[in-house]
Parts: structure tokens; C-alpha cells; sequence
């Protein structure tokens, strides 16, 4: 197989700076698309460092129509790893228009320019948020797409279009038709084990190992626990917890698998990226303290609207058509979040 290049949109972000890193130690060439609207290029500088070749970088916006035709004339891509978006719960309840456009329109103008380049494999970055409420707490893709929040609504359009067109092909016979796998994330945490790449949220992180990691190392007071009356062991909710660098390693498998007998003739499928088993917010704080010697200072809160007592990925699908199953343990997602956060207390700044 000839080399091939890869356009990732957000790779400045932090599973798309993971999956560059990867991307590149694979073999291949690597092209991204950031606006920096949440992320820093010195992500993109690092992974440059760490794996000593270098990547083609363009400071734009996948909103931006012109621009994207302008990498595609330039740079001869062959699969476009899509991540750009904005991604949090919370904020898509607030400004969920902001979130529609950024989400949704900004897919539709990069596949329009896809389909106008004749560049048709792409590895979507989905989430385990397209399922809603499903009748069991571990949840297999053909379960009903239900989203419950703007973000996920925001996900689940896009993997309505990408079916969409992808159908359309193959209702036409294209000569070249869209391959399209759509990979639904659980709970991505950890980082690069140099601790030189990592999550480097603006603000107050929403999401819960770098909220921890910031309360170890003193930036935030306290960690409040939404909630301790759940239906689970602890009483507190259970996620899904999946180490990034096994994340951003199912989207090289599912590169693999474009190019297969799986998707020849085209096709669109939906795989879970998940552990396949659950931990709880106290499970997480007890490893950390354990692994870290440090002791996070917590407080029991409400419970937040709209959350989940618990939920966790099947993976098999992954496992049987890709190849694919997580290799890292939970000690190691907090070992590596730790190295990250305490060689960079600042984050990229």
C-alpha cells in the first residue's frame, strides 16, 4: 500500500493532537485543520518533537468552504479523519445554535468539499451521546439514536448525513463511493506517556479526570460529585472510561478497515470505542489518590439534570470488524493524566 495522507480536522485538539501522534509513528502523512478555538498549536508542535517528522498545519475553519478547497488542490488526501467540533453538554443546553452551526453546518461544508475533491473515506468522531436513554445500560450500535442534550443531537445529525450520503451512492452505483466509519466515544481520558501531549481544557474542565488532576495539583479548591443516591454500588454515577491513546488507536484500525472488503462497494458503520465496563466518580477518585499519593478534597452535590445513574460501551463489533480493544488499564489512564498535568501545571501556556 502506497503512502497515505490523512487531513484531520481538530488535530490540534486533545484526541486529535493523540491521533496525529499516532497517525504519524504509523507511517503516515498528516495534514490538520484547527481554528484554535479550543485548542493551542503547541499540541501540534509536541507531537512534531515526539515523534521527530513533521506534519502539514492550516489555520482554519471547517466553516471556511474556500479554505478547505484550497487544502484539498494542495494536498493530495486520501481519508479524512474528522474531530472538529465543539463538545461540551453543558454549553450546547446554553448556545445550542452555536452548536448546530458549528457542528453541523461546519460537516456539511468539509463533505461537500470532500465529494467536490472525489475524497470519500472518512473516520467520523462520534459519541456514545447519539444514544440517549437505551432500554440497557450497555449499549450496542444498533440500539436507537435518541440524544437527550444539543451535543449529542449535534452528533447523531451528522451520522444521519453521512448514512445519507453514503446511501446515495450506492443507490448510484458510484464508481467511487463513500466508506464512512463512525466511531462513537465513551469517556476518553489520559494522555501521551511522555506527559508532554494532554487535555488542556479552557477554563473549568467539564469533564471529570483533568477536573480531578487540577484539584491534586491545587489550581481547583474542590471536586464536587454530582450525586451520591444513584442506583450503583457507591451511589455515585458510572462511566465508561477509555485511555486516548487506545481511542485514537481504533481510528488507524478503521483507516485499516476503509480500504477492506467490509466497506468495498461502500458503506457506513457505526462501532462503539469503549472499555466495555464502568467506573464510578469514587472508583476514579480512590485510583487517582492511590496511584498519585495525593488526596483530592471533595464535596457530595446534587445530582445534575439529564445525567445517567450508568453506561458503558459493548465493544465486540470493534473487537470482530476492526480489530480493535482497549490495552490500557485504569492506573494507567490516571499515571499518564498525572505526568501530564504535573509537567505542565499550566497546560500548553
Amino acid at each position: 500500500m502506497n503512502k497515505q495522507t490523512i487531513l484531520v480536522t481538530g488535530g490540534a485538539g486533545y484526541i486529535g493532537s493523540h491521533a496525529c501522534l499516532e497517525l504519524l509513528q504509523a507511517g503516515f502523512d498528516v495534514v490538520v485543520v484547527d481554528n484554535l478555538c479550543n485548542s493551542k498549536y503547541e499540541s501540534l508542535a509536541r507531537v512534531q518533537q515526539i515523534t521527530g517528522k513533521t506534519l502539514k498545519f492550516y489555520p482554519a475553519d471547517i466553516r471556511d468552504k474556500a479554505a478547505l478547497t484550497v487544502i484539498f488542490q494542495e494536498q493530495a488526501i486520501d481519508t479524512v479523519i474528522h474531530f472538529a467540533g465543539l463538545k461540551a453538554v453543558g454549553e450546547s443546553c446554553q448556545q445550542p445554535l452555536r452548536y448546530f452551526e458549528n457542528n453541523v453546518y461546519g460537516s456539511i461544508v468539509l463533505i461537500e468539499a470532500m465529494q467536490q475533491a472525489n475524497v470519500k473515506q472518512m473516520v467520523f468522531s462520534s459519541s456514545a451521546t447519539v444514544y440517549g436513554e437505551p432500554p440497557s445500560t450497555q449499549y450496542v450500535e444498533h440500539f436507537p439514536m435518541a440524544a437527550v442534550n444539543p451535543y449529542g443531537r449535534t452528533k447523531a445529525m451528522v451520522e444521519d448525513i453521512l448514512r445519507d450520503v453514503s446511501t446515495a451512492d450506492q443507490l448510484a452505483q458510484a464508481e467511487n463511493p463513500w466508506k464512512i466509519a463512525l466511531l462513537r466515544y465513551f469517556n476518553p481520558i489520559g494522555a501521551h506517556d511522555s506527559g508532554l501531549i494532554g487535555e488542556d481544557p479552557n477554563g473549568i474542565p467539564n469533564n471529570l479526570m483533568p477536573y480531578v488532576s487540577q484539584v491534586a495539583i491545587g489550581k481547583l479548591a474542590q471536586l464536587s460529585v454530582f450525586g451520591d443516591d444513584y442506583p450503583t454500588p457507591d451511589g455515585t454515577g458510572i462511566r465508561d472510561y477509555i485511555h486516548v491513546v487506545d481511542l485514537v488507536k481504533g481510528h488507524i484500525k478503521a483507516i485499516t478497515a476503509l480500504q477492506g472488503d467490509l466497506f468495498s462497494g461502500g458503506a457506513c458503520k457505526a462501532y462503539n470505542l469503549g472499555a466495555g465496563k464502568g467506573y464510578s466518580v469514587l472508583e476514579i477518585v480512590s485510583a487517582f489518590e492511590r496511584v498519585t499519593g495525593q488526596t483530592i478534597n471533595y464535596k457530595i452535590a446534587p445530582r445534575r439534570a439529564g445525567d445517567l445513574a450508568e453506561f458503558f460501551a459493548d465493544p465486540a463489533l470493534a473487537l470482530k470488524e476492526l480489530g480493535w480493544q482497549v490495552e490500557k488499564s485504569l492506573d494507567d489512564m490516571v499515571a499518564d493524566t498525572w505526568a501530564w498535568q504535573t509537567k505542565n501545571p499550566q497546560g500548553y501556556n
